[in-house]
């Protein structure tokens, strides 16, 4: 049976991934290669691999001979966008291509921007995410790696950024950090003590900036990469 899709149609929403196709993701991600990640006409999770060497551009449309072809949405134009990869960066753009905009975590784009790790790129109706094992340049927008404010946490910080950490302990990238609840659950704080905190740290790491839907997954990904939070105080 076809999975049901969230509201927003992200293909690998929280809850929304069947065991088969977790194993699909998690050999993906074993495999090291970036790919978008998709759901076909029938709700099915497609995973089209992309080649973070090559040269050339990779097409989006609903036109069958476009390379990622999403044929069943009518909102999707003949070629929608394009993807380009330069200096082993995924860039999409799409300049006036499409009829409908093409939207990045919920923002229309206009021309050229650079891809992130999770980021949610959607075409018509139809979401598809932008998934590579190479995390590292996210980080290069802390400025204040060294600095001795980033690692003065207080306790509580401490406690709330393993919380949200947790979903990480068996090391897959696939995981979503801890909700609030879980959170608040595991520390003994109020939920509004929790997202108190949470700003707090959003601050501290320098990702206030970031689109809401990405800031939690930041925020653990940079606690992991930077070795604040150890896979030990997960386990």
């Amino acid at each position: 049976m076809p999975i049901q899709l969230r509201d927003d149609g992200d293909p690998l929403a929280p809850h929304s991934v069947s065991p088969r196709e977790l194993q699909t993701l998690l050999a993906a991600e074993r495999a090291g290669q970036a790919f978008l990640a998709f759901r076909d006409q029938l709700g099915l999770l497609s995973l089209f691999p992309l080649n973070p060497t090559g040269d050339g551009t990779t097409t989006i449309g609903r036109r069958a001979e476009m390379d990622v072809a999403i044929t069943w949405d009518g909102e999707v134009s003949g070629l929608h966008a394009e993807l380009q990869m330069i200096g082993g960066e995924l860039a999409i753009d799409d300049d006036g291509l499409s009829t409908n905009g093409t939207y990045v975590n919920g923002e229309r784009i206009s021309g050229r921007q650079r891809l992130r790790d999770a980021d949610r790129i959607r075409v018509g109706r139809t979401v598809l995410v932008y998934r590579t094992p190479e995390i590292a340049p996210a980080l290069a927008t802390i400025s204040a790696i060294d600095s001795p404010e980033l690692l003065q946490l207080s306790d509580t910080q401490r406690r709330v950024l393993v919380a949200l950490c947790r979903p990480y302990r068996d090391g897959i990238a696939f995981a979503t950090p801890a909700s609030n609840q879980d959170i608040a659950d595991e520390v003994y704080l109020g939920i509004d003590a929790v997202k108190t905190n949470l700003r707090a740290l959003f601050t501290k790491f320098e990702l206030g900036d970031l689109p809401q839907n990405q800031k939690r997954a930041r925020l653990a990904e940079c606690a992991l990469q930077l070795g604040i939070i150890s896979q030990r105080e997960l386990a």
